[in-house]
């Protein structure tokens, strides 16, 4: 077996203590059935990154977190990455211009989907009634389609050995998802939904509800519908670029995080609550982002040992090495300045334009070099899945550098 033991947490790559004192702590409070940390673990908010707990009985809204259903689409068009290099500049500002980055929206085209109509909006009655309940429906219906900030993207591929272009992106649920997240936090510690919440400590022990209790349940159909809602989102945008570009999909890979599932490990139910984790089981496909300098892949689950062991789970990223605030600096939102930051501009320009990307937004807090390489992390990883397709990025759009985004994890 390629992973270790420390104090019961199975951890696949290098130990990173901060989120392995994290998962520690995760492994000690409620009914935990195991805790794993996967490769790309760093990290987070209660549960670390990268990090699974399996519990029984129990689910955890700190664990899932505030961007629920986080996840990665990926199709295979029928171009080649050879038909667009020529014009690679041109075909990025129509993305840049056409696709909503950010908090708001850059066209008015309205984005409507059957789950409007699903009958688990009544959960936001109970919690938060009319007006609450209207208001989420609101936002969501105000952002579906929009990508928003942080480490989320719409990039073009090319695969390595056909030289076939794919179109990626990664993002989740939005204000809907984070307020959800806050809103069910709230509750849990007395609070009315939409009331002010104190917010997370990086190492507090994480909030866990029975699923049995009308709060548990009402979160966990809360959380499949955000969940719905970010693939219906992912969705759109792919469609989006597909028509920018006159291509068709003739193949597609749609997974997620941030989430939990009820799955069966060795004859046991359980709620397994995957942070930054993606769900892996033998034949299961993902799509697997690296850095806007570094390749991307599409990954297929083996029918291992190991692989059980690991709860059916793998990475959902190269994972980061540097925190936003030690790239990029802290930002001062009333001048729009960042000062402090260990990697400049002009660096991950270089770094980009060399591995042959056009790039469209980003800051320094998404460069490559705040980033292990995603070779690494699929190594670790190697007897729990197989790599069918590797991507080269030739075109990335991000939110812009100054673009303030409450929801961008």
């Amino acid at each position: 077996m390629a992973f270790q033991v420390i104090e019961g947490v199975r951890i696949w790559g290098e130990p990173d203590p901060g989120a392995l004192s994290q998962a520690v702590t995760c492994s000690r409070t409620g009914n935990v059935v195991q805790t794993l940390l996967m490769a790309d673990h760093h990290k987070g908010y209660s549960q670390p990154i990268g990090g699974v707990v399996a519990y029984s009985g129990q689910i955890s809204p700190s664990g899932v977190g505030y961007d629920i259903g986080c996840g990665n689409k990926a199709v295979r068009t029928n171009l080649m990455a050879a038909d667009i290099r020529p014009q690679i500049k041109a075909v990025m500002d129509r993305i840049a211009a056409s696709i909503s980055f950010g908090v708001g929206r850059v066209n008015q085209q309205r984005v409507d989907h059957e789950l409007f109509d699903d009958p688990d909006w009544d959960v936001y009655l109970s919690a938060a009634g009319r007006e609450g309940h209207d208001k989420m429906k609101r936002l969501a219906r105000e952002q579906l389609g929009t990508v928003g900030s942080g480490n989320h993207y719409v990039d073009l591929f090319e695969e390595q050995e056909t030289g076939r272009l794919w179109i990626g992106n990664h993002f989740g649920s939005r204000g809907f998802g984070h307020k959800t997240a806050s809103g069910f936090l709230n509750l849990a510690a007395g609070r009315e939904f939409l009331g002010k919440a104190p917010g997370e400590h990086m190492d507090q022990p994480p909030v866990l509800l029975d699923l049995n209790d009308e709060l548990g349940d009402m979160y966990y159909r809360a959380m499949k519908l955000a969940g719905r809602y970010a693939y219906a989102g992912r969705d759109y945008v792919i469609d989006e670029v597909l028509r920018l570009l006159g291509a068709e999909a003739d193949f597609e890979v749609h997974n997620h995080h941030n989430f939990a599932w009820k799955e069966q490990h060795n004859g046991q139910e359980t709620i397994v609550v995957r942070k930054g984790a993606t769900p892996s089981a033998p034949g299961q496909l993902g799509f697997i982002g690296g850095s806007m300098g570094d390749i991307s892949v599409i990954v297929q689950g083996k029918d291992s040992a190991e692989n059980a062991e690991a709860f059916y789970s793998t990475v959902h990223g190269a994972g980061r090495v540097m925190s936003r605030t030690q790239a990029a600096g802290k930002m001062n939102w009333k001048t729009r300045t960042r000062s402090g930051g260990q990697i400049t501009r002009e660096q991950m320009k270089r770094a980009v334009s060399s591995f042959g990307v056009e790039l469209r937004g980003a800051d320094t807090d998404e460069s490559p070099f705040v980033y292990r390489k995603l070779q690494t992390v699929l190594d670790a990883h190697s007897e729990t899945l197989d790599v069918l397709h590797v991507l080269k990025p030739i075109g990335v759009c991000m939110a812009g550098a100054d673009e303030f985004d409450p929801y961008k994890d």
